[in-house]
């Protein structure tokens, strides 16, 4: 009965592992894992070279004490690749050493220092994790290379001369530092700063017109999502299902195989509001507009957010129309659309910095949530240092079904009116 037990057990294991390697991979994921796999045969045959070869007759100190003295040594703390004297690593190839020089150059030396300082000044001294004890400098710069590039952790190890697996744990440390910035980094503005953050609605419109009471709004920002791809999870699949229903699993993406991020930016595409959770949460909007009306105060009179179809129409986030329509809803689906483009460039701009929001091969959602989070508050942290990465827009696919959700009267009688209004300045302005 034993035996059979741990056949059987044997059997889920290998299935289990089969469907995980087996399920489908985006283009640049399958190169991603073509090229680890290249390097692992590369890297087994300069070892077995190594090995035939006799020793040297002096044996050098170990690696990990000339890399922490080479550490230590240093006096300033810019972004510098570490290169190492021991006799005990093999060398690289020459065309492997010019692609990690080519992925380490866009990391900026400016953003090492600043972030470093910024780690620096925040509340948590929680030390960072791994057996070689990095200075921070180079924490931020080993961590803003596997954000900014699709490089694996086989090949960061061998730039950084650390083990794969402290690698891992320095990472995930660095991100759980930065998520504790993200209430001062990514901020709702109140007061004065939420006055100075709203722009017109639109040019056609004066800041004092009234059409049957209703003011004409100003847009404190902008409100859309998407969908970050991730590793499905260990478990998720069913184990004995049947070969048909694996099959049909490669078409049908699981839910929980992306994450969802749903977030506001103002005019500079800066985030002012970021919201993750799993991809089976079909939650559209609705904490964000419970949130307002809690805490009315948080809109500056006058204003309102402004979000494409498929959001909760209210008096505080205005969406288009989707049913049959006439001018007068082209006209204001059109200078709604002017303002979701906003999004659309900051969401370009995000991926095109940290690239490995394409693809997290994470299968744990709360780590995958970190890397989110910590490419959200670093986008601001950039944004704030000046620097804007300008990325390619690229139409997203629709999630849900276009057409409005729910409709509260206040949201459906302040689209009409403001619709009405924008018609007859533009009306009066052609005539």
């Amino acid at each position: 009965m034993d035996f059979t037990e741990c056949v059987l057990s044997a059997g889920r294991a290998l299935l289990e592992m089969v469907e995980r390697e087996w399920q489908p991979l985006s283009a640049g994921e399958l190169e991603h894992r073509l090229d680890q796999a290249v390097e692992e045969i590369l890297e087994s045959d300069l070892i077995a070279t190594l090995e035939a070869q006799p020793p040297p007759p002096p044996p050098p100190p170990p690696p990990q004490t000339i890399y922490v003295q080479l550490l230590q040594s240093q006096a300033t703390v810019g972004p510098q690749i570490l290169h190492t004297t021991t006799t005990t690593t093999c060398s690289l190839p020459e065309e492997d050493s010019a692609e990690s020089q080519e992925q380490l150059d866009p990391v900026d030396g400016a953003a090492v220092r600043y972030i470093s300082d910024l780690l620096q000044s925040s509340k948590s001294r929680a030390r960072m994790a791994g057996r070689a004890r990095l200075s921070l400098s180079h924490t931020v710069l080993l961590s803003l290379t596997l954000l900014s590039e699709r490089v694996s952790y086989r090949s960061v190890s061998r730039r950084f001369q650390l083990e794969k697996g402290n690698i891992h744990r320095i990472f995930f440390s660095f991100c759980e530092r930065v998520n504790m910035l993200e209430e001062r980094q990514i901020r709702w503005p109140v007061g004065r700063e939420a006055e100075e953050a709203l722009f017109p609605f639109s040019s056609l419109l004066g800041k004092d017109e009234q059409d049957e009471g209703q003011s004409v709004p100003e847009v404190l920002g902008v409100l859309g999502h998407i969908r970050i791809p991730i590793r499905l999870p260990i478990g998720k699949h069913d184990v004995q299902s049947s070969v048909p229903e694996v099959k049909r699993m490669k078409k049908e993406a699981h839910p929980d195989s992306w994450l969802n991020l749903e977030m506001v930016c103002d005019r500079r595409g800066q985030f002012l509001y970021c919201r993750i959770s799993k991809g089976s949460d079909v939650d559209r909007g609705g904490a964000l507009r419970d949130k307002l009306k809690q805490q009315p105060e948080l809109m500056p009179s006058g204003s309102c957010l402004v979000a494409r179809a498929g959001y909760p129409l209210t008096a505080q986030v205005l969406t288009p129309y989707t049913e049959s329509h006439g001018p007068r809803e082209e006209l204001f689906n059109k200078t709604l659309e002017e303002h979701l483009h906003i999004l659309d460039q900051a969401v370009a701009n995000l991926k095109a910095r940290f690239k490995r929001l394409r693809y997290l091969d994470i299968g744990h959602y709360d780590r995958a949530r970190a890397v989110v989070l910590t490419a959200c508050v670093l986008h601001n942290v950039f944004l704030e240092m000046g620097q804007v990465f300008q990325g390619e827009v690229e139409e997203e696919e629709a999630i849900l079904s276009e057409g409005d959700m729910e409709a509260d009267i206040e949201g459906v009688r302040r689209r009409n009116a403001i619709a009405d209004l924008l018609f007859k300045n533009f009306d009066s302005g052609n005539t």
